[in-house]
């Protein structure tokens, strides 16, 4: 009986970190359709030029897609702070919908700064023209 506790616990922790660790991500989201309401950042962004989604490397295809290589740059800067993550750091801001805007609230330091990188994409992304032809991108226009 000992033994299905600590399984059940083992299971629940789990969950639980897991629900976490994808918060951060599901923020970034929200925040882009804050910024760019008829957006659909999972499917439009996620396999979008050479920088749009995980990794990224040559020369951005666009405007649109040098949003995405400067928001990975921002976050290899966050990852030279003291135990930031930006892929997991949860933060707060506040979304205006009617002006479209984001503001970043107080945080921890790498909270904020996490914020401001995914404000700037928000933002950036809202600016900048979505073009199909750039969405799921052979590699080898990468170059």
């Amino acid at each position: 009986m000992k033994s299905l506790h600590i399984v059940l616990l083992l299971v629940f922790g789990l969950t639980i970190a897991q629900v976490h660790d994808n918060r951060a991500l599901w923020e970034l989201r929200d925040m882009i359709i804050c910024a760019n309401p008829d957006s659909r950042p999972i499917l439009d962004y996620s396999d979008y030029g050479c920088y749009c989604g995980f990794g990224g490397y040559g020369t951005p295809v666009d405007d649109l897609d040098r949003c995405c290589q400067v928001h990975d740059y921002c976050y290899k800067a966050a990852k030279m702070l003291p135990n930031c993550n930006p892929y997991l750091k949860s933060y707060s801001y506040i979304c205006d919908k009617a002006n479209k805007t984001v503001t970043c609230q107080s945080n921890s330091e790498c909270g904020m700064f996490v914020c401001e990188c995914d404000k700037t994409i928000a933002e950036c992304f809202a600016v900048n023209t979505y073009n199909k032809e750039h969405n799921h991108l052979p590699n080898e226009y990468c170059n």
